[in-house]
């Protein structure tokens, strides 16, 4: 069973500010390119995902993840992001 995903006030209030689909929130969440660990909060992880329909832009996702749910704490189109190879 797929975990539930709750959006916090402030991932509302950017999604709506910012021209953000839910569906590629879904995608990126769900689906990333390349993930990080916030450097501000260890429990928070950060997931990118491409957005073709988006002009190959950068979305980044900042979500904490349960056994049961994952919540989105913020969404953006992230201009600075580069996937790190190692």
């Amino acid at each position: 069973m797929e975990k539930a995903l709750l959006l916090t006030a402030h991932a509302c209030i950017r999604l709506r500010g910012r021209d953000i689909d839910g569906e590629w929130i879904e995608r990126t969440v769900r689906s990333p390119d390349w993930t990080s660990a916030d450097p501000r909060d260890p429990t928070l992880e950060r997931r990118y995902k491409v957005i073709p329909e988006f002009g190959h832009r950068i979305l980044r996702v900042v979500c904490a993840e349960t056994d049961s749910t994952i919540r989105v704490i913020s969404v953006l189109f992230d201009r600075n992001a580069r996937r790190r190879h190692d």
